[in-house]
């Protein structure tokens, strides 16, 4: 068969690919005008957006908040006068029991509040049109506490008055608490009295006692041997006493080598002699003593015992007289004159024969060996005691009468004080300083109480001044008897200071500290139980 020209031939196949191409370039076409369009509008959109970010810094930019408050036709600041304001009435109509009011106070309060919070959020200070309502509320309500008194000059005497009678309440509770706090300090438990008439009576009726004492006359040699650990205690409570040396002993290495010396008064030494007669504190040696059996202790060489004699000392710590009750009761306590407080001036006298002493005070608990006290070098300093400076309460202008010229004169008011109640004496640097000479100096000048007035520490800082050797704090922790203690230094802690009204063996003790005592007391010791101690 002939074929036929190209003219002749079927159109079809070429038609198709006519229309694929014309397809393609349709698609194509409308491709790019779409992406055109949607170029153009993202333009216009942050064209847009930037001249809306651009006005709205604009506005910030001229806004000022602080402008706006020190303008003198500012809405906002006096929003704010208005607030402060009705505060201070709230609290007034509060103490005028008027709580209603307070409440339409506190609700128009919380409406102009809103009003700042808005202006601050949207950045456009307050106008007076939209604030009118606002502001004229709050001037009624305003308006109306000065009808109710409430203004200014009214409330001021008002509160003052009250502040005035507060005071006045607040300083009749603090006097008669302290009051009250030192009667209760200075009483002895019926229990503690109890016992002492008990042990009284056993030393007088049962000769046994004051025989075996004689027997153990070998332990004058005990008594005199400075190789031996020497400890003094000047009391007149026996539980306490007890204590102290039943704790030293339970946490000492050697309590063979202790030697606790103990000195009371008439009233107290029997009692104190069958104790320690019939108790045992594993093999350490006690010394009873009575002061009024040292024959040095006298008007003629104590000027405590001469300043006793004085009428008007005598009224002011025991009358009360000549005073109008100016002096706060716990600087009137008779026990600043008791020989048993005055006798740590003269241990040099009272043990002769040695030549160092470690002094505790009766409402101590040792929880440490204290054997290394004794070979701590004092560099050639009589008392050995933990400053208790850390705050400046314990300075020595808190304790002296620094506007007396002796006073200010001979010491330094920012000197670092310390505590009497664990103290280690170098007797024979004491003897060679004439330290009692010392104290006997400042008592006599103090006769008339211009240079201190509360104790034995005062005195004693003056005594000591210069001749103190700073010791490690750990080896005495004060403040168990008035205060909170951190527990890491009771943990630490060699010896534990009841110091302060709030003793152990009293009622008025404080629960928290008193197991740290009482776990040296036997409760089981058929004398206690018969007192009722428990």
């Amino acid at each position: 068969m002939r074929r036929r020209s190209a003219d002749f031939r079927r159109p079809g196949k070429r038609r198709l690919q006519d229309v694929v191409w014309w397809i393609s370039s349709s698609v194509l076409i409308l491709f790019f005008i779409y992406i055109l369009a949607k170029g153009s509008t993202k333009i216009d959109s942050a064209h847009q957006f930037s001249r809306r970010t651009f006005r709205r810094d604009r506005v910030i930019e001229g806004f000022n908040v602080t402008d706006e408050m020190l303008s003198p036709e500012s809405v906002t600041r006096q929003i704010n006068d208005q607030i402060s304001l009705a505060k201070a009435f709230v609290v007034i109509a509060k103490e005028s029991n008027n709580h209603q009011f307070a409440w339409e106070l506190t609700s128009q309060i919380r409406i102009s509040q809103i009003f700042l919070s808005n202006a601050a959020t949207r950045r456009t200070p307050l106008t007076i049109k939209e604030s009118e309502y606002a502001i004229r509320d709050m001037a009624l309500l305003l308006f109306q506490a000065q009808q109710l008194h409430y203004d200014s000059a009214s409330m001021i005497m008002r509160l003052k008055g009250k502040i005035q009678g507060l005071e006045e309440q607040m300083s009749s509770a603090s006097e008669k608490s302290s009051k009250y706090g030192q009667i209760a300090a200075e009483e002895v438990p019926k229990s503690l009295f109890c016992l002492g008439v008990r042990l009284t009576s056993q030393w007088f009726t049962n000769l046994s006692l004051q025989k075996n004492l004689k027997d153990q006359r070998q332990v004058d040699m005990k008594l005199k041997d400075n190789d031996l650990y020497h400890f003094c205690v000047f009391s007149d409570n026996i539980l306490a006493t007890s204590v102290v040396i039943n704790s030293t002993s339970i946490n000492s290495k050697n309590p063979d080598k202790i030697v606790f010396h103990l000195v009371t008064d008439e009233i107290n030494y029997a009692a104190m002699k069958a104790w320690f007669s019939l108790n045992d504190f594993r093999g350490v040696t006690v010394e009873v003593q009575r002061f009024e059996d040292f024959s040095w202790l006298n008007a003629s060489y104590v000027p405590v015992l001469k300043q006793l004699q004085d009428s008007e000392i005598q009224n002011y710590y025991f009358k009360g007289n000549n005073d109008d009750n100016k002096t706060p009761i716990k600087f009137r306590n008779p026990k600043y004159l008791s020989m048993l407080n005055h006798l740590r001036f003269y241990i040099p006298e009272v043990f002769p024969e040695l030549k160092k002493v470690v002094f505790l005070d009766d409402d101590v608990v040792v929880q440490k060996d204290l054997s290394d006290l004794f070979t701590i070098d004092l560099n050639g300093n009589v008392n050995g005691a933990v400053e208790t400076c850390m705050e400046t309460f314990h300075r020595y202008h808190k304790y002296l009468n620094y506007t007396h010229p002796l006073i200010r004169t001979h010491f330094d008011p920012d000197a670092c004080g310390w505590a009497f109640g664990m103290n280690v004496f170098d007797l024979v640097q004491w003897r060679k300083r004439n330290v009692t000479g010392i104290y006997h100096y400042w008592q006599e000048k103090n006769a008339d109480r211009t240079l201190w007035k509360l104790g034995t520490l005062p005195p004693g800082l003056l005594t000591f001044y210069g001749l103190t050797e700073p010791l490690d704090p750990s080896w005495h922790v004060l403040g168990f008897g008035y205060t909170n203690v951190d527990p890491q230094l009771i943990e630490r802690g060699a010896v534990l200071h009841f110091n302060g009204n709030s003793k152990p063996w009293l009622k008025i003790g404080m629960e928290r500290y008193k197991p740290l005592w009482e776990k040296y007391v036997d409760y089981s010791h058929p004398l206690l139980q018969q007192c009722n101690f428990h």
